[in-house]
């Protein structure tokens, strides 16, 4: 059987213009932007909707790299289980599916602005949710506050949920962070 060709991680566009695109600069000392575009240039050059207004977070390079592995390996498996074709972040523009960016955009948003002690905490407890539960999770937040400055309200619950909430093995990382997002809304 013949993979799906995808570009990036899961995009089709010919099946759906909506996607997410991560913009991943050269320098280290620069930081990386998500942009959610529901246009597709047919060019190598992506410049449609790159603005302020479809800006979904900035965060810095050294987050970025922190979590690129396992976001990757994630995004990867579950493309191997859809018979596609797996994908890799690169220096450049990296389109995303729609729902891995929603998940992808939801675990940014949790470490944006938390220490980055605490990514691997975030990354356990993001790990720990299904796919559906980051969806529904992203969706509530970005009703809100999915601008990538306004961050309050469900911004906060998010990196509080993941970030300061440890992984409690015997009760279970999906109730632990559940139950700790309520608290904070």
């Amino acid at each position: 059987m013949t993979k799906k060709k995808s570009i990036g991680f899961g995009y089709l566009p010919d099946e759906t213009k909506h996607h997410f695109l991560v913009r991943i600069p050269r320098s280290k000392n620069k930081e990386v932007l998500v942009y959610e575009r529901f246009i597709w240039d047919y060019s190598e050059d992506q410049s449609s909707e790159l603005n302020d207004r479809n800006l979904k977070v900035v965060i810095s390079r050294e987050k970025w790299d922190a979590i690129e592995e396992i976001i990757t390996k994630e995004f990867n498996k579950r493309l191997k289980l859809s018979n596609a074709l797996v994908g890799r972040f690169k220096t450049g523009d990296v389109p995303v599916e729609r729902l891995f960016g929603k998940e992808l955009i939801l675990l940014l948003w949790a470490i944006e602005d938390s220490d980055p002690s605490l990514i691997n905490v975030a990354l356990k407890n993001w790990l720990g949710l299904s796919p559906e539960e980051r969806w529904w999770l992203f969706t509530m937040t970005n009703a809100s506050t999915g601008h990538y400055a306004n961050k309050k309200g469900w911004r906060i619950a998010i990196r509080y949920a993941l970030t300061e909430n440890p992984v409690d093995d015997k009760r279970g990382i999906q109730g632990n962070i559940l139950e700790h997002l309520y608290k904070q809304i």
